[in-house]
């Protein structure tokens, strides 16, 4: 049940009975070459529509935009920042919360949203309320670890395999192509990470200091298949419906 869909009348009648909504934050970013834009937002859009099949809480219209810093020297990437972000969900909580909800679940779809995410659940409960974050790649590494992958590698593109196959443009792949942009005995192994000796190091730099595309993982997307991401996203998508049916239950101290 989608909140765009229902008439205010209908929307009353909800939250006079229910305290729960579902949002997804997603990001417009790079994902390699060969991955549109909104990969983070098109998996978890995918993911509600799964979710409204076996689910009765209200659905709040996503949140397309994240914060996306490290990747935004790239062309149509649009990167609101840990405060804009904050800025934008915590209004949106707001008005949730002024109509009678008080059970959050956000539906993430990209890493750098975390800790504003984090920061918005914490303030709902100091208030009586209860966030939940739901990192749906995360999950879906706990659900089968053989899904497991990195950013723009085969988990992603399987995904978005999953959502409409022609929106991976298979002849535009490119390799990872990381480069050492420290030192030459400092090896890049991630975002953030570089390791030195063996041992991981946190160094945060602007991704095209390391890459020219945005693909950073062990997982090539050349193994990704539709079916696969079909699976996974299912597979997702019944454990959330699953997990929030047990959210019902937990009790909240903030009265409506």
């Amino acid at each position: 049940m989608k909140l765009e869909r229902l008439t205010w009348p209908q929307a009353e009648r909800y939250f006079k009975e229910n305290d729960m909504v579902i949002i997804a934050i997603g990001s417009i970013e790079s994902h390699g070459t060969h991955m549109p834009l909104g990969t983070d937002t098109l998996i978890p859009n995918r993911l509600l529509e799964l979710i409204e099949e076996k689910s009765d809480v209200l659905i709040a219209p996503t949140i397309p935009y994240g914060a996306t810093q490290y990747l935004s020297p790239f062309a149509g990437t649009i990167n609101l920042g840990p405060d804009g972000l904050y800025t934008v969900v915590s209004k949106v909580v707001e008005g949730l919360w002024s109509h009678g909800a008080r059970k959050i679940v956000f539906l993430n779809g990209h890493g750098g949203n975390v800790s504003t995410l984090e920061k918005v659940s914490l303030e709902l409960d100091q208030k009586g309320g209860l966030g939940v974050i739901l990192n749906w790649w995360l999950m879906a590494w706990d659900l089968n670890p053989a899904w497991k992958g990195g950013h723009g590698g085969a988990e992603e593109t399987a995904g978005v395999l999953a959502v409409d196959p022609s929106l991976v443009d298979w002849d535009a792949l490119q390799e990872m192509n990381l480069h050492n942009d420290v030192t030459e005995n400092m090896t890049r192994t991630g975002f953030k990470n570089v390791e030195y000796k063996g041992v991981p190091v946190v160094i945060c730099r602007k991704v095209t200091r390391f890459t020219n595309n945005g693909w950073i993982g062990p997982d090539h997307p050349s193994k990704a298949t539709e079916e696969w991401g079909k699976e996974m996203l299912q597979t997702t998508a019944d454990y959330i419906a699953d997990f929030m049916e047990e959210l019902k239950k937990a009790p909240i101290e903030a009265e409506k």
